[in-house]
């Protein structure tokens, strides 16, 4: 007798595991191929009969919360803070701002202003959350993440003068060919290139330096216009070029790369009125329990799966919520100071990741820097504010909120230590030296130093005491918490290669997915039936 399909890969799947036979499904033409980034295609019955407990609701929690419920498992979220998100939020007029060690701020910004005080901003390229934003109706638009009317300009050291950001480009492109083409002309490059490839490079070097017939660098309109152009015979004439020497000095000329790198490179996009509108989107979707308040004090592995204890931050109580998978989505950090029966190694991993520290502070103002044709982008300052960035959304409205310090790293946690106050005078002061006598037009500011808020205490880790948003992670630490311990998983932006992004949480939660998947059918297919959900 044939073997039909069906029953072909009830059989894989009971050998290969769930991995298997989706990988030949997807051969067979039965599931269509996924992009990067794509969530597992799971079938919709696979966890019925079986429990997931989530701790946490921040982008990973929510996506796994949200994938596995439409595989049909019974799943409960616990998230020990009023909102949901995590790090993703969005800071509105009325909200409050709870920091460890600092008053309590209340949020001023009229309405239609906004600070996103976690991610502010979606690469191109970071599929899997763009895919949700698909998927959960939430409406984009274009960050403008780079400006060339912006700045750079080093604030911390003395002397010096904001450059503007084309200028800083293209002078610097100008005398970088220069040079190049009369180390060709001396045949200083004679035993690296050919007779045909200098032939072929140097008009190419008077192209990309915007050079003279001499091959010369004597000013570029690529870097702006001392007089602009205007009607008749008004003609613009080329701003004279910057010092090269000057711009060598300029401790922030490296800035002129940002938009260079591939996480910055646009098109960049935001959620259209604020980041958290993606939390909003899996709020809508996710038909499962989400417990608000709920502080996890106790983790046990059991023989069937997990127990968790929590605590509800309202009134006190304890609850005791059990399943047969658990997915621990919590900053290492706050798991280091639960309660667990992990084995020793694991504990021990957990506890020796630090985490990075991050401030940011945001003014409502009205928007003088559009009158300087900057719309969106950054200027970068150095120092402890290291940057002043331009909102992308609602240009030519009246008022907007400016980013004057978004800092990370050993700077920051210096800065963090300041009071509020200081903090924010820092900051427009900043302002003012980089937009001359605008300083004063800067209210209502909040601050957010991440090394204070709870549940979090710091934005990323760092690994072996390096931090940063994406990086090549190996750290021993990061290895073994990647790896399923028993049926408890381990899932986060922090264990992803991109630990400052929400796509590093998206495809930490969607690899965590496929792990639970896998143990499911390999359960169902070596015994025939369901095992019974844990009490």
């Amino acid at each position: 007798m044939g073997l039909s399909r069906r029953r072909f890969l009830q059989r894989l799947g009971a050998v290969g595991g769930y991995g298997a036979a989706y990988s030949a499904m997807t051969t067979l033409g039965l599931m269509a191929a996924t992009s990067a980034g794509a969530a597992p295609r799971l079938p919709a019955n696979l966890g019925s009969g079986r429990t997931v407990l989530v701790l946490g609701g921040g982008v990973a929690g929510l996506v796994a919360a949200y994938e596995l419920e439409r595989a049909g498992f019974s799943v409960t979220l616990l998230e020990a803070r009023e909102r949901l998100g995590g790090r993703n939020w969005t800071l509105r007029g009325g909200d409050k701002v709870e920091m460890v060690g600092t008053p309590d701020q209340t949020v001023g910004f009229q309405d239609g202003v906004y600070l996103n005080a976690g991610p502010a901003r979606i690469p191109s390229h970071h599929e899997g959350l763009l895919a949700y934003c698909r998927k959960l109706d939430v409406p984009l638009e274009v960050e403008v993440n780079s400006s060339r009317s912006a700045y750079f300009w080093a604030a911390g050291s003395n002397g010096g003068k904001p450059i503007q950001m084309r200028q800083g480009v293209n002078d610097t492109r100008g005398y970088l060919s220069e040079l190049l083409a009369k180390a060709l002309n001396k045949g200083a490059l004679d035993q690296e290139l050919s007779a045909d490839d200098k032939a072929r490079l140097m008009p190419f070097l008077r192209a990309y330096g915007d050079l003279d017939e001499s091959m010369a660098f004597k000013g570029t309109e690529r870097s702006g216009f001392s007089e602009l152009p205007g009607a008749a015979s008004q003609f613009g004439s080329p701003r004279t070029p910057v010092p090269f020497s000057e711009l060598l000095a300029n401790e922030q000329l490296r800035s002129t790369l940002f938009e260079d790198m591939l996480y910055m490179q646009a098109t960049m996009f935001q959620p259209v009125g604020g980041m958290d509108r993606i939390v909003a989107g899996f709020e809508r979707g996710i038909r499962s329990p989400t417990i608000r308040n709920a502080e996890v004090t106790r983790i046990r592995q059991t023989a069937t799966g997990a127990a968790v204890t929590w605590r509800d931050r309202r009134t006190g109580v304890e609850s005791l919520a059990q399943a047969e998978f658990l997915i621990v989505t919590l900053p290492l950090n706050i798991l280091a100071k639960i309660d667990t029966n992990f084995a020793a190694p694991v504990k021990a991993a957990i506890a020796n990741v630090p985490y990075d520290y991050s401030n940011k502070i945001g003014f409502e103002s009205p928007r003088f820097w559009e009158r300087e044709q900057i719309y969106g982008g950054i200027s970068f300052v150095g120092g402890e504010t290291s940057l002043v960035w331009y909102p992308s959304n609602n240009l030519h409205s009246e008022r907007g909120m400016l980013l004057a310090c978004y800092g990370s790293g050993p700077g920051a946690r210096v800065f963090a230590d300041r009071p509020l106050g200081e903090q924010m005078e820092i900051a427009r002061s900043v302002v003012g030296r980089l937009h001359p006598g605008q300083e004063g037009l800067l209210e209502k500011g909040v601050v957010v130093n991440w090394s204070k808020i709870p549940f979090n205490f710091g934005p990323w880790p760092a690994y072996g005491g390096q931090g940063g948003q994406e990086g090549h992670l190996d750290h021993p630490s990061y290895r073994l918490l990647n790896e399923p311990q028993g049926r408890i998983y381990f899932s986060g932006a922090h264990l992803s290669q991109m630990p400052g992004w929400q796509e590093g949480a998206v495809l930490s939660a969607h690899r965590t997915i496929g792990f639970i998947a896998e143990r499911a059918s390999q359960t169902t297919a070596s015994t025939g039936r369901r095992s019974a959900p844990a009490a």
